[in-house]
């Protein structure tokens, strides 16, 4: 079965890419004493926000244990 483009692991393949772009950003803007700390800060809550995401999908998609 192919996803669609809403689907959930579609969407969850998305949030890892943007999560992987911003882990990419953060860790160029650190060792370059950071250009400014305030976009820092919004890149770090953006990543957690992703990562929240992500890991609700994840669950999503996991096959329900029966009880």
């Amino acid at each position: 079965m192919k996803p669609s483009l809403h689907s959930p692991h579609r969407q969850l393949i998305e949030l890892r890419m943007e999560h992987a772009d911003l882990d990419a950003l953060i860790d160029r803007c650190e060792p370059e004493a950071a250009p400014d700390e305030l976009t820092l800060r919004r890149l770090k809550k953006r990543r957690l926000v992703l990562r929240d995401a992500m890991e609700r999908l994840e669950r999503q998609l996991q096959p329900q244990e029966p009880a």
